[in-house]
């Protein structure tokens, strides 16, 4: 059997491999960054909103929750972009790459939360509140779904021992 017949994978040093993982990493924080960026600038202008002065207690914690939440899954999300700005040359990209990944992880959780929170809080206001718990647990499952058990799934089925 030739070398050829017996490499698997890529064919890349450590660093052309840490260089594609960037790419990727931020490729994808660029997707995660623009959901959660909109949903966070609309929670900042609901404070504004006539209506709020009439939420409940209960909502308007809702509400406070669901902005830091929003501030969090944003700095997490973000942090990425100012890790590469500041490690750049210093040659730690490998290292960067799985802090930047491990940020992504964290910023799509905290992006998770803030879009549960949104949901309870626009349920309560816009439905008598019955149904919300279902809605919000059924939401909630879709999520874990498709950003974390189709993911896993994938990743064991199709990864050669």
């Amino acid at each position: 059997m030739t070398d050829q017949a017996r490499r698997q994978g890529r064919d890349e040093s450590d660093e052309e491999r840490a260089d594609r993982m960037w790419g990727d990493v931020i490729q994808e924080v660029r997707v995660a960054q623009t959901g959660v960026q909109i949903l966070f600038g609309f929670l900042l202008t609901v404070v504004f909103q006539q209506k709020y002065a009439d939420l409940s207690d209960t909502d308007h914690t809702i509400y406070v929750v669901t902005v830091v939440l929003g501030a969090a899954a944003t700095g997490a999300l973000i942090g990425p972009v100012s890790l590469h700005r500041l490690v750049s040359g210093r040659k730690v990209k490998p290292q960067a790459v799985r802090l930047a990944s491990g940020l992504t992880q964290i910023g799509l959780f905290l992006l998770l939360a803030t879009m549960t929170s949104a949901l309870v809080l626009i349920l309560r206001v816009a439905t008598d509140g019955s149904p919300v718990t279902w809605v919000v647990a059924g939401v909630v499952v879709w999520y874990l779904v498709c950003w974390y058990g189709l993911p896993l799934w994938s990743r064991r089925r199709h990864t050669a021992p």
